[in-house]
């Protein structure tokens, strides 16, 4: 366990080294993580961030906006949730068509923009997708989300091993991706703003998680204290 501190603490110390480097001077980098898990580094550009951020923080902030979801047991979340296209309930663990767990509100569509967005970046992964939701989070400097598998999509998209793409925005955060059973090992990545991290055909049930949020490091440009992360996704 010391030895596994220690490792964890290098690569937090590295990750703030790095932002010593501006985020203009940064390249893309595409980095396999296992077989159907690709890690696009440094793919957005600060520019590319700073649109997609003001439309999260308009989405988040405005009607039918960003909520802490209670989930089973009557625990919360550790972060402020928004679906588009579907949203998903913390308590049935079902899409629907409202917020049937919160106010009532109905599901605003994914930007069509962010639709093709997704898209692409799953191109580069090597997958063809057009995802139809999108559930947006919100990390402050406590946020977290433990372990788990997004299993909770139609059999059919599944089944074809249709992806998951996610967009980091903002702080840095340690990602954990684990593997189809719980107790697999765990790969710890410092995902970083502009990153987006790909996973599906032979990774899309695997276990994933972020366990902390690195204050300090989103780039000055977005002003932005905290992480959005974009998870988009096929029904």
């Amino acid at each position: 366990m010391r030895e596994h501190g220690c490792r964890e603490f290098v690569k937090i110390v590295a990750a703030t080294v790095q932002t010593r480097i501006p985020f203009s001077h940064r390249e893309r980098e595409l980095v396999p993580i296992g077989d159907g898990a690709v890690w696009l580094k440094h793919w957005l550009s600060v520019d590319e961030q700073r649109a997609v951020v003001d439309q999260c923080d308009a989405i988040m902030n405005g009607p039918a906006g960003g909520y802490v979801p209670l989930v089973r047991g009557g625990g919360k979340m550790h972060v402020r949730m928004v679906c588009l296209g579907r949203h998903w309930n913390a308590l049935t663990y079902k899409y629907e068509s409202t917020r049937t767990d919160h106010d009532q509100a109905p599901v605003a569509p994914v930007p069509e923009e962010w639709v093709q967005l997704a898209s692409r970046a799953a191109a580069e992964a090597g997958f063809t997708f057009a995802p139809d939701l999108c559930i947006m989070n919100w990390y402050d400097a406590d946020g977290r989300m433990g372990l788990h598998q997004d299993k909770d999509e139609g059999r059919e998209s599944i089944e074809a091993g249709l992806p998951v793409v996610s967009i980091s925005l903002g702080d840095t955060a340690r990602f954990l991706f684990g593997g189809i059973k719980r107790r697999d090992p765990i790969q710890s990545l410092l995902l970083e703003s502009g990153d987006t991290f790909v996973f599906g055909g032979a990774a899309r049930l695997r276990y994933h998680g972020v366990s902390r949020i690195i204050a300090g490091t989103s780039p000055p440009e977005l002003g932005l204290e905290g992480r959005f992360n974009l998870t988009f996704r096929k029904y």
